[in-house]
């Protein structure tokens, strides 16, 4: 147990922040990093020994949160007391923090894959290879993904718009 909790717990932190970009949601986040943990130490024994340990923790948590996306699509999305939480404060400065949402909001709106990848590698510094390796895809794949996700980004940030429109003949 004191090999388990030496090599995972330097990871946590990192968890916590891919899980809270993925979710935007601290509550949900700390389950989700929960649930990661119990998988992993649920599963320690069958792991690579030779293996990353970090890629691998990243590649549970992620297969956690695609799952849960898969159960909520199939749910429908559900509204509770907490959403009243969220409104807005009229007396707050609305331009405040105004850049941070925007680059926010411009993240939630890529696509999934995308997303995955620009997080991995621009937030938890992630090597190509470690992030093709969590998401299970070849590395000029991540690369690819890494350069439209930043392409999106950037005409987010300049036009303030999250989608493409496309000529259909």
């Amino acid at each position: 147990m004191d090999e388990i909790a030496r090599l995972i717990e330097p990871q946590i932190p990192a968890l916590r922040r891919y899980a809270f970009a993925l979710l935007r949601d601290r509550e949900a986040a700390d389950d989700l990093v929960q649930d990661t943990l119990e998988r992993a130490v649920a599963a320690w024994s069958g792991r690579h020994r030779d293996g990353d340990v970090r890629a691998w923790l990243f590649k549970i948590e992620r297969n956690l949160f695609l799952r849960m996306v898969q159960r909520r699509s199939r749910a429908g999305r559900e509204v509770g007391s907490e959403a009243l939480e969220q409104v807005p404060d009229p007396c707050a400065d609305p331009e405040a923090d105004t850049g941070v949402k925007d680059v926010l909001a411009g993240i939630a709106a890529l696509p999934e894959e995308q997303r995955s990848v620009l997080l991995l590698i621009a937030v938890e510094d992630m090597s190509y290879a470690e992030a093709a390796e969590v998401l299970g895809i070849p590395v000029g794949t991540v690369m690819s993904r890494l350069s439209r996700a930043r392409e999106r980004m950037r005409g987010f940030i300049e036009t303030g718009r999250n989608g493409f429109l496309r000529r259909v003949k």
